[in-house]
């Protein structure tokens, strides 16, 4: 374990979904790849693909694309369709069926916060099996795009519990700051886009490379 501070009891555990709990970045940097090759556009760099992921797809596209404003619907509308054929794994990490069932079994409500969008997340939700653990999901079609702490802040709402009481897991520095802006403790896990060197700058109060890890963490 990299980085681990006194953890206590939390009554709301949120998810995010791509490098946290789906090992998804690889074809998500292949289909952003092949969207813009299909246009004649220069791709971006793979690091920079990596570093909008958990952002809106249109907002992803805003940054990734800033000089090809013209062609950012033709780009998400060829993003879709690579996700679609595209035929590169996105299994579940190690261990997370396990360690979902571990805290529902500890009474501990669970969601998710993603910057995929509502359909998206439907589909990989059933396809995972993983549907039954989370009470809430938010999506980049209900709230505000990551950064912005919406999805956090209405996940709260739902659920009535209060940020004091919640924490976001994340892969990234935008979940970081995401949690961070709504007063919310964060756990980094070092699977997806970003190391712990990277996700320590937001501090959290742990980062795990591994759900065992996040296990010890969140129940000891």
């Amino acid at each position: 374990m990299i980085k681990v501070a006194p953890i206590k009891k939390y009554k709301l555990v949120i998810f995010d979904w791509d490098g946290t709990v789906m090992d998804s970045v690889t074809k998500i940097v292949n289909c952003i790849r092949s969207s813009a090759e299909s246009l004649n556009l220069v791709p971006p760099s793979d690091e920079a693909i990596k570093n909008i992921i958990g952002m809106s797809l249109e907002k992803a596209i805003d940054v990734l694309f800033p000089d090809n404003v013209a062609q950012h619907q033709a780009l998400i509308k060829g993003y879709k369709h690579q996700y679609s054929v595209d035929t590169t794994p996105t299994p579940v990490f190690d261990n997370v069926v396990n360690v979902l069932g571990a805290l529902k079994e500890q009474g501990i409500v669970l969601a998710v916060a993603t910057g995929k969008g509502r359909g998206g997340l439907e589909r990989l939700l059933e396809q995972s099996q993983l549907r039954h653990f989370f009470s809430a999901t938010r999506t980049s079609d209900d709230a505000q795009s990551k950064p912005s702490p919406d999805m956090l802040y209405q996940l709260l709402e739902e659920l009535g519990i209060s940020a004091q009481d919640a924490v976001m897991i994340g892969d990234t520095q935008i979940d970081m700051t995401m949690a961070k802006a709504a007063g919310m403790d964060r756990i980094g896990v070092t699977m997806g886009v970003h190391n712990a060197q990277q996700l320590n700058k937001l501090s959290p109060v742990a980062t795990v490379d591994n759900y065992l890890q996040l296990q010890q963490v969140l129940l000891g």
